[in-house]
């Protein structure tokens, strides 16, 4: 295993209690699953906002017994496509959980009403954003500063250049236009997770290699959807489920490897399958790094004092 200490200082931020960043072994890969997504069977009406709420309260707890097994924290990735079902359910998810949450609208609307919502009801400092990408309007970004939203997933998607150096650029600032990292801040978000964007089914080594080119030139906390990479995987259809979801695993594990810090998982309810495996490799990274150089976990709940106990 490839280990290494970034020369860049590693920011770590605090998102409604969650630390994220920092050094590979510091602190715990933040692990991020979806709620109410488009198929997710707890919903009754998507436009609505309706759902069971046992269920959904079910997959919930499911995800939080997990997280406090392994050790890694969690963020709960609300989504949503119709602005009255998104304020609902971001109300729902708030009063269930105690963390953060990531506004997910499929929409720039959808975002923008649920950014005013979570301004309103005292929620802003547990809301990240997500996401502000290249393609961002205006309108979005001063929802964002007017609601004092300070967290946000900033997505690094550039059609015109899909490479690793493609997906960097959109960061950085040119004489022509101003990177993702300044539209960011101006809107008033201080708190920046670096999404480095799955486009396709073998992207998870691109991406992971973008992981760690991220924390070494901006210090950022970086990480990925990789389950948009194994769902768009035609053929693990026809695999077995265990091959699956060792296929899963590895596709999710490398990343860390890598030094990425969250990983959005996919739906929530399958937390049993991808927190052991991602604790797992927490945990070998974190013991590499305090043989080498001497760097220790932050935490007493990290999964290198977790995953091995009896």
């Amino acid at each position: 295993m490839h280990v290494f200490k970034f020369e860049t200082e590693q920011k770590i931020f605090d998102i409604g209690g969650v630390k994220i960043g920092g050094q590979p072994g510091q602190l715990a890969t933040v692990m991020i699953g979806s709620i109410f997504y488009h198929g997710d069977k707890v919903i009754m009406s998507e436009e609505e906002g309706t759902f069971d709420k046992e269920k959904a309260e079910e997959n919930l707890r499911l995800e939080a017994e997990c997280s406090e097994k392994t050790g890694n924290p969690r963020l709960v990735d609300v989504c949503g496509a119709w602005p009255e079902a998104i304020i609902k359910f971001i109300d729902f998810v708030s009063e269930k959980i105690d963390g953060p949450f990531l506004i997910d609208g499929t929409t720039g609307p959808v975002r923008i009403a649920a950014a005013k919502h979570v301004s309103e009801v005292g929620l802003s400092d547990r809301a990240v954003f997500n996401s502000i990408s290249p393609e961002v309007k205006q309108e979005e970004l001063d929802a964002i500063k007017d609601a004092k939203i300070k967290a946000s997933i900033i997505l690094t998607y550039n059609s015109r250049n899909m490479t690793i150096e493609g997906k960097l650029s959109t960061l950085r600032d040119t004489p022509e236009k101003k990177g993702l990292l300044s539209t960011a801040k101006e809107a008033g978000v201080e708190k920046m997770l670096v999404d480095t964007t799955v486009l396709d089914i073998p992207d998870p080594g691109p991406i992971a290699k973008a992981c760690y080119l991220v924390k070494k030139e901006f210090g950022l906390p970086s990480g990925a959807g990789v389950h948009n990479a194994v769902d768009r995987w035609a053929s693990r259809k026809k695999q077995e489920h265990l091959a699956y979801r060792i296929n899963n695993a590895v596709a999710h594990v490398t990343p860390i490897i890598m030094g990425a810090n969250f990983l959005l998982y996919g739906p929530g309810k399958r937390a049993p399958e991808m927190y052991p495996a991602c604790a797992l490799a927490d945990a070998y990274v974190s013991y590499s790094m305090r043989q080498e150089y001497g760097i220790r976990p932050l935490s007493n709940d990290h999964p290198i004092f977790k995953v091995f106990r009896a």
